[in-house]
């Protein structure tokens, strides 16, 4: 029996070889491409178990895509077969220019192994940019290549679609990474046709965070075209062929800002209120609007705090457009101050500095006095007036008791006939009213006060409770127009009259 085994893996043997030789090998998929274009380096590895090492970016270019996969493969040579394990690493990027891709070390079952070096040629269009005669292309355009923090910059990204070439599918777009800026995308596209190629703009607003210098992009985006050499029975064309293209990067140089400058820009202050004199526990509303060119989208207005007032602010309405190839920014925001009491809005200043001038000015709000009238009490009654009593007649001269007991029970024989009847027909009336009211609907979902009535009520208490401070913002947001806050009605009644019955004790 042991004879027969050892035949047949003697046989085995013989028949079937396994390479399990380890090695690695490096390979681009073209050693030569146009600008904007993509390149992919590819490493495989001979082997069971291969770690690769981890690739973020290939001379000064990001990697944009990282794919990893396995095949196992059989041949036959001479009657003997042979297996091959193979593991690979696709690694796309997009050069701006000619490098040598460099030597990486790759450990296979164990041992480390290295590749060897590549060189990759990259060559420019013969028309760059926008203007180039490509079937369709990317490019990124910066406003500023140089800005301190705080500067705002505009990116836009120019995607170009030559005439007549058809689209078989929508492009997959990827925008650019913007690494160390506050980036604000503008929604509004703009398109238009220059030349023979359409052209789309796709803008960025960026605010850098800190000082340094950085790398803005590429924008990247797979492009479908119609396969031309496949078509239906009916002459049409169906399929997909799949171009993958980049951008250009942009190199932006961030220098740090003039201490203590809380804007960069050019911008102006207005201020109002809209009264100085206020009845008790009324609001006193303050609206700051500052505009410019510049951005504020980051802007942190501080609040105010005043003792013995309560101040509510909404959030800061913010506007930011493209006029004549500058940035516009607005910023309105406003606040509410109640008190039973006179009080002062102190004043505010803001420190901006431009960069075209290379000054630094100040923007002021000024100081606002409010006086406030105090709120009425309930009149007094008249000293000559016993307290309680109701008067009538002071003059007439009073009678006996006795005689007054009399007239009293000579009163009550005359009327109480008549009063009686009146009582029993009243109890009729009522009984039957009574019968018609649907109690079932009385007091579900109504709400025995109006929302600004509420407001006032609540308003003075704001500071009572955390929920009453969020239903005077609802109330507040509902005020200023807006429609999309929901006021619970049983909430906002149940608050009111808790507060009423407060007030009453």
């Amino acid at each position: 029996m042991i004879k027969k085994l050892l035949i047949l893996f003697t046989v085995h043997c013989s028949l079937f070889t396994f390479i399990n030789a380890a090695s690695v090998d490096a390979q681009l998929a073209n050693s030569e491409i146009v600008q904007g274009n993509m390149a992919q380096l590819r490493i495989v590895a001979h082997g069971n178990r291969a770690v690769f090492p981890q690739i973020t970016e290939i001379g000064d270019s990001k990697i944009l895509g990282r794919h990893q996969s396995s095949n196992n493969s059989i041949s036959y040579i001479n009657g003997k077969m042979t297996t091959d394990r193979s593991i690979s690493l696709v690694l796309t990027f997009a050069p701006q220019h000619s490098m040598t891709i460099p030597s990486y070390r790759v450990n296979i079952d164990g041992t480390d192994y290295k590749t060897d070096p590549l060189e990759l040629k990259v060559v420019k269009s013969n028309a760059p940019g926008v203007t180039s005669g490509n079937r369709f292309s990317l490019h990124l355009r910066a406003d500023k290549k140089s800005v301190i923090v705080g500067e705002p910059l505009l990116v836009t990204v120019f995607f170009s679609l030559r005439n007549g070439v058809r689209l078989s599918e929508n492009p997959q777009y990827s925008k650019p990474e913007f690494k160390g800026f506050f980036v604000k995308e503008i929604k509004e596209e703009k398109a238009y046709r220059k030349g023979d190629q359409q052209i789309q703009e796709l803008r960025y607003i960026l605010t850098p965070e800190a000082e340094g210098n950085f790398t803005v992009g590429p924008a990247t985006a797979k492009i479908g075209v119609a396969d031309r050499s496949r078509q239906d029975i009916f002459g049409r064309f169906f399929g997909t062929n799949w171009t993958s293209i980049a951008s250009n990067t942009v190199n932006i140089e961030v220098k740090p800002a003039p201490k203590d400058v809380d804007l960069v820009g050019n911008f102006t202050i207005q201020s109002s209120i809209d009264k100085k004199n206020v009845k008790a526990n009324k609001p006193v509303n303050l609206t700051v609007k500052i505009e410019g060119e510049g951005s504020l989208e980051d802007l942190d207005f501080p609040n105010y705090e005043i003792d013995g007032v309560t101040v509510y602010s909404d959030d800061a309405k913010i506007e930011t457009r493209i006029m004549a190839g500058s940035l516009k920014s607005t910023y309105v925001k406003s606040f509410a101050f109640i008190s039973d009491h006179d009080f002062s809005i102190p004043a505010r200043s803001f420190s901006v500095y431009n960069p075209k001038t290379r000054k630094a000015v100040m923007l002021k709000i000024p100081a606002y006095e409010i006086k406030v009238e105090a709120a009425k009490s309930i009149s007094s009654v008249p000293q000559n007036v016993s307290k309680g009593v109701v008067q009538t007649d002071l003059k007439q001269t009073a009678t006996p008791l006795q005689n007054s007991a009399d007239r009293e029970k000579i009163e009550v024989k005359n009327v109480a006939w008549w009063m009686l009847g009146s009582a029993f027909a009243l109890g009729i009336l009522f009984t039957y009213l009574f019968q018609l009211i649907p109690f079932g609907k009385i007091g579900k979902g109504k709400n025995p006060y109006k929302e600004s009535e509420a407001l006032k009520i609540l308003y003075a208490h704001i500071n009572e409770d955390r929920e009453i401070e969020e239903m005077v913002k609802k109330l507040y947001a509902r005020k200023n127009g807006d429609k999309s806050i929901r006021i619970d009605k049983k909430e906002l009644r149940e608050m009111v009259e808790r507060i009423q019955k407060r007030a009453d004790k």
